[in-house]
């Protein structure tokens, strides 16, 4: 095991799989000689050269649409899209084209290929580059969802995204790019479609998954202290979504609080709780609870953009309210 920060952990598994593999290649705005937007890719241009580290125009929708031929043509392109809110830009080649080709072809065509972007609030970037939209692509036939919330399954599962033969949006949060964890080395794979239990209880199910395990884990924290035991489940994948997880962490504890920092309404959270409702309602003894942001852009004062991101007081209000 070796300490690596979040950004040097999924740094770390796309370098080792292009070593690995000579058609994994990346490409992006400012991902070669400038190394990233947050230093994710510093240091790949002068390892691999300009032909695997390409630094493109600003056009987001070449850098998808490049990326679908060539991903259909055999190789295997990471690209990054600088922030998720410019997705918006490149929905077209998401939506009709890199998900859909796989499917109108009867399987003959493959698109392997990854779209690396930053989301998430709470560092002072605004309504335009602040927003959490990965309910956007969990409602996509045809593409995978990742949300890495510590460095080993950052590297763990960026490992497993450059592998899969289908597109991949992989979703990594600027204010985890700092935070240190242990990272296994060599060929360690965490599987597309498995959860962790970050942290076991018994009292009450938490599931949340990025920036917001964190906070989780300190409500658990706090929780524990007055006698209430929160198992802190974290899906690491939102598609596919490892249900069957969520559903037996529920049927031990019997209640279930959901938290996101994507806003509540059409957040993926109302998805967990749609499918725990049909599939496992009897294991309930209290409503589910949603923790969200609220359905506002996200402010740049930095009191208001404090008071907008879910933090432990809300997450601990929510637990207590299923005890009342």
């Amino acid at each position: 095991m070796k300490t690596m920060t979040y950004v040097e952990a999924l740094r770390d598994g796309m370098r080792f799989e292009m070593n690995k593999d000579p058609n994994v290649y990346l490409a992006g705005e400012d991902v070669g000689i400038f190394g990233g937007c947050f230093g994710q890719t510093a240091g790949l241009y002068q390892e691999f050269g300009p032909e695997r580290v390409i630094d493109t125009p600003i056009t987001e929708t070449a850098i998808i649409g490049h990326a679908v031929g060539a991903a259909a043509s055999g190789l295997r392109p990471i690209v990054e899209i600088m922030f998720i809110d410019f997705t918006g830009v490149c929905m077209d080649e998401i939506l009709n084209q890199a998900t859909k080709m796989r499917y109108m072809f009867g399987g003959k065509a493959k698109v392997p290929m990854v779209i690396r972007t930053p989301c998430g609030a709470g560092v002072g970037a605004a309504a335009q580059h602040s927003q959490s939209l990965e309910a956007f692509f969990t409602h996509i036939p045809g593409i995978k969802v990742v949300m890495p919330s510590v460095a080993a399954d950052a590297r763990g599962l960026m490992i497993a995204a450059i592998r899969d033969d289908n597109p991949v949006m992989y979703i990594e949060h600027k204010g985890l790019l700092g935070v240190e964890g242990e990272v296994p080395e060599g060929d360690v794979v965490v599987p597309l479609g498995k959860a962790d239990i970050k942290k076991e209880g018994s009292d009450v199910t938490i599931v949340a998954w990025s920036a917001m395990v964190g906070k989780a884990m300190n409500a658990a924290a706090s929780l524990e202290k007055e006698g209430i035991s929160a198992e802190v489940l974290d899906p690491r994948t939102l598609k596919p979504l490892d249900i069957d997880s969520i559903l037996s962490s529920v049927a031990k504890t019997g209640k279930l609080v959901i938290v996101h920092e994507a806003n509540k309404t059409g957040g993926f959270g109302g998805e967990i709780a749609a499918l725990v409702a049909d599939q496992g309602f009897d294991y309930l003894n209290a409503p589910i609870k949603r923790v969200t942001a609220p359905d506002s852009p996200v402010p740049f004062s930095p009191v208001l953009e404090k008071a907008y991101v879910p933090g432990e007081e809300k997450i601990i209000a929510a637990v207590k309210e299923l005890f009342a």
